[in-house]
């Protein structure tokens, strides 16, 4: 399927990518940063964007990373909260990138499709229900019950629990940058959501 015509060709979104030499010294650490084996998208997402503010991206990253790598999240736990985050921000890039991720750390597949539906939750793990429970309230109502509350609370601890709406909010935050610029899905991501009845 053909971009739409606002979309650069190279950056797979609104924005072109900024060239690394035009970029200042925390610019171009940045750059390198997005652009080391290894990530999920490299330049061609997330990171290629905070190129434009490279004051913000340095703490964005350490955020990212923390999240990611030193909260203490267990991979499947971390990666369910990234998908349900995607679902309910309609994030297809966000989506795409995490969905092969979530399968390689050990989600189930009846759990990624009950997400990607928006199904009932019915006989799915619990601490996988209670998160995607704890998305579709966050994202849907702008609320969180008190006994989902009580439950996060006593699954993961008061810092822990605080830690992955931190988790979930910098991937709402992302979702909200990625539609701004129109980031397209990358080709070799297949992955893709349906549109919900809301």
């Amino acid at each position: 399927m053909p971009h739409p015509q606002d979309i650069d060709p190279h950056s797979g979104c609104r924005l072109p990518l900024p060239s690394r030499d035009a970029l200042g010294e925390a610019g171009q650490a940045a750059w390198d940063r997005a652009n080391r084996p290894g990530t999920l998208a490299g330049l061609r997402g997330p990171a290629g964007l905070q190129l434009h503010s490279p004051e913000t991206s340095p703490h964005l990253a350490a955020l990212n990373i923390y999240l990611r790598q030193a909260a203490g999240f267990a991979p499947r736990v971390r990666e369910v909260a990234i998908l349900a985050t995607a679902r309910e921000m309609d994030s297809q890039f966000e989506w795409a990138t995490h969905e092969a991720e979530a399968l390689r750390v050990g989600v189930p597949s009846e759990v990624v499709e009950a997400i990607r539906h928006g199904r009932a939750l019915d006989g799915l793990p619990d601490e996988d229900v209670l998160i995607i429970d704890l998305a579709r309230q966050l994202w849907r109502t702008h609320r969180v019950s008190a006994d989902t509350y009580a439950q996060l609370h006593a699954r993961f601890g008061t810092r822990q629990m605080l830690e992955l709406v931190v988790l979930m909010g910098t991937y709402a935050n992302t979702a909200a940058m990625l539609a701004l610029v129109d980031m397209q899905v990358p080709p070799e991501f297949p992955g893709r959501l349906p549109e919900l009845a809301r």
